[in-house]
């Protein structure tokens, strides 16, 4: 199909967000939030000499 200039202007395109995106975006924030436990645990650890 062979479209005019002015035709591929009007082309406009949607944001899908499906259940794999929305998975990831979840994935993402769950890392992020094990990560800040890590390192808030080794800080106290740190600090307190406690390495049990």
């Amino acid at each position: 199909m062979k479209l005019k200039e002015q035709e591929l202007y009007t082309i406009s395109g949607g944001i899908a967000i499906n259940a794999t995106l929305i998975n990831a975006f979840a994935r993402a924030i769950s890392t992020v939030l094990d990560l800040g436990r890590t390192v808030g645990s080794a800080i106290r650890r740190l600090y307190t000499k406690n390495y049990c």
